[in-house]
């Protein structure tokens, strides 16, 4: 173990961390359920599914043998010129559980990636109208979209991520953070200001976008479905289109099976990842109206996009495997479950002196504090209480797999609590 830790340490490079890491990581050596075990034999309960992606926990039957089934038959073929029965029933299985509206299913390898299709699907939209001038996208305050180019572009510009690369990112139009609170009734000031924003810029804008009620990496923000409607009904009044970025939120995490659910509209565009496969593979995908495929295709032809692994099969039938398990598996349920246990084991921090906030909303739940956490220190109570959290900047939340029990979910929250005191 600790000779692999030091290769670790002298070759591998982690996300968003320097080399050497400031902090050796839990080297993992298999996961059951919604336990992870380290190699030291100690096991922790996954508070964070993966990153929000295994929402049915590690070692599902049903995803083995789907993955197993399919290596039998292929693991990958191009997409380009030819197609598979996994890509076509995926795409299928996608729009029947889509808000009405959305037709065509353009499959991309991660969910930065997917938003990258969106975004030039918008800009070729415009180009196909005779209106090049449209090349502008409206954000909020608070957005996490991904960390490629054009997604590092719709990001939160100056509390986001990606402030190193602020000269040479596109100059995009941002609107500040919706209030918070998903009961919460339209503020008319915000309104009136985000109104005003669009008829300063609709001229130039090619599409809005935002991730409807839960912002998760740019800061874990829970807001009311009525400002998701506010952007609809902005973007019909000027002739912008819309995308939803569900990536973190869709297929239950939030409540329902996709946030803007809550809103009760369609997007004109929708990028969909993380547990589109369960955790067991990369893959996400942006789906668009028919009027947005057949103008770009009309207009400019092809969409100027095609990663090496689209529609990987052995993704698609996974994905499609955890659909069906979704289906099955009584996850609304579950989830309104989630919300219950951990918004009343959490209670107590409300009255921690150094917790600003406290918010659940699905299977989501959040300790925001006064000052930014000490990494190490909270990541150290999480596993010293049986725990696996990944707290970043100056909050501490949990995302755990659906099928995490009471007793599970009572322990991640006395992790949490845990952390926040360190």
């Amino acid at each position: 173990m600790n000779e692999l830790l030091a290769l670790d340490r002298a070759r591998v490079w982690h996300p968003y961390a320097p080399l050497p890491a400031p902090y050796a990581p839990l080297l993992v050596e298999s996961a059951q359920g919604v336990r992870l075990r380290l190699a030291d034999g100690r096991e922790l309960i996954d508070g964070m599914s993966s990153w929000w992606c295994a929402v049915h926990g590690y070692g599902v039957p049903e995803l083995d043998n789907a993955v197993q089934a399919q290596l039998g038959r292929m693991a990958h073929v191009m997409f380009g010129g030819l197609t598979h029965e996994p890509a076509i029933e995926l795409a299928g299985a996608l729009l029947e559980r889509v808000p009405q509206g959305l037709a065509h299913v353009f499959f991309a390898d991660s969910g930065s990636v997917s938003v990258e299709v969106a975004l030039k699907l918008c800009l070729q939209y415009w180009q196909a109208r005779g209106e090049p001038g449209r090349t502008r996208v409206l954000s909020l305050r608070g957005g996490y979209h991904g960390d490629t180019f054009g997604a590092m572009g719709v990001c939160d510009p100056i509390d986001g991520m990606h402030a190193l690369f602020a000269g040479v990112l596109a100059d995009n139009v941002f609107a500040q953070r919706p209030p918070g609170g998903v009961e919460a009734g339209l503020d008319p000031a915000y309104a009136d200001a985000l109104t005003r924003l669009f008829e300063a810029h609709s001229g130039e804008l090619a599409a809005a976008i935002c991730e409807p009620v839960v912002q998760g990496a740019g800061g874990m923000w829970i807001y009311s479905p009525a400002y998701v409607r506010l952007l609809r009904e902005l973007c019909d009044r000027h002739g912008v289109l819309l995308i939803l970025d569900e990536i973190a939120t869709g297929f239950g995490r939030a409540g329902t099976y996709f946030a803007c659910e809550r809103a009760g509209i369609t997007p004109d565009v929708m990028c969909v990842g993380k547990a589109l496969t369960g955790g067991y593979m990369t893959l996400a995908a942006m789906l668009c109206t028919q009027e947005l495929a057949r103008t770009v295709s009309e207009g400019t032809g092809a969409l100027m996009h095609g990663p090496t692994y689209m529609a990987n099969p052995l993704a698609c039938s996974v994905a499609l495997a955890s659909l069906e398990l979704l289906d099955t598996s009584g996850w609304r349920a579950n989830v309104a479950r989630i919300e219950r246990v951990l918004t009343n084991a959490l209670a107590p921090a409300r009255a921690l002196p150094n917790v600003a906030d406290v918010r659940t909303l699905g299977a989501i739940a959040v300790l925001e504090l006064t000052a930014p956490v000490k990494i190490s220190a909270a990541t150290q109570a999480g596993v010293a209480n049986g725990v696996w959290l990944r707290p970043f900047r100056n909050l501490i939340y949990a995302m755990p797999p659906y099928i995490t029990s009471d007793e599970e979910l009572e322990q991640i929250a006395k992790a949490m609590l845990a952390a926040a005191q360190t």
